[in-house]
């Protein structure tokens, strides 16, 4: 059976990737960063839906995968704090500067996150060399890979994703991740060879506020106020029958 993982950024997507049978969510905030750590009330709330495995995004914020010493203990606080919080997983990753994994702070993070299933997340597509990255990565302890076969797409990096699986023979699974959709879903798992895939699934929700307060922004000038993208439930529902065809 294929796992199907639906990247949630607020309770609601977490009930609609429930709905649409997913098997598991990676909880995260600002999405439109590529996430970052979410809120200690958000995981809690995560945690008590029911039937639905939970991991949660370890990044203190965004832009690159280096990180300095202060990053580095907020990341294992939150590991921590997810531990507390009954989490059944962690997703990780951190390079240096030189464009390889930094093995020293993965290997702390891996340390911290004991008990707990381990993804890397797509730090790796940022990498120097994937080939070399995935031999860390397992030697580390992980036992999962996020990726996007280091392409624009998970389709367009379904061969180098496949490449990946083969060298791993096992010793990690290879989650493709990046533009899956209902429509490729199907396809990016025949073409790698993967058991798992990830996909976000969101579409555009409205505001149900009824006063405007049109021409100011919260966060990028000119952003619309008044929208932003959850999971939807149906999406999620058509990944689940798509891959259930396999």
């Amino acid at each position: 059976m294929t796992t199907l993982e639906i990247c949630a950024g607020s309770i609601e997507s977490v009930l609609a990737a429930r709905e649409g049978g997913a098997d598991r969510v990676e909880l995260c905030a600002a999405l439109e960063v590529g996430g970052i750590t979410p809120s200690a009330g958000l995981i809690a709330a995560a945690r008590e839906v029911p039937d639905l495995q939970l991991h949660v995004l370890i990044r203190p914020r965004g832009g690159d995968f280096l990180y300095d010493a202060h990053e580095a203990r907020c990341m294992e606080h939150d590991i921590r704090l997810c531990r507390d919080l009954g989490v059944d997983g962690v997703v990780i990753g951190a390079l240096s500067a030189d464009g390889n994994v930094d093995m020293t702070l993965c290997r702390r993070l891996v340390q911290a996150a004991e008990g707990m299933s381990i993804t890397f997340h797509r730090a790796f597509d940022m990498c120097r060399d994937p080939h070399r990255a995935l031999e860390e990565i397992i030697d580390i302890g992980c036992h999962r890979l996020l990726t996007s076969g280091q392409a624009a797409s998970a389709l367009e990096g379904a061969a180098a994703i496949k490449q990946l699986n083969a060298q791993a023979a096992g010793r990690l699974i290879l989650m493709p991740g990046c533009g899956v959709s209902s429509r490729n879903a199907a396809e990016i798992l025949k073409a790698t060879g993967a058991s798992e895939i990830h996909a976000s699934a969101r579409h555009d929700v409205g505001s149900r506020m009824q006063f405007r307060h049109e021409g100011v922004s919260m966060g990028n000038k000119g952003a619309d106020e008044y929208a932003r993208k959850e999971t939807c439930a149906s999406e999620v529902r058509a990944i689940v029958e798509a891959i259930k065809k396999i």
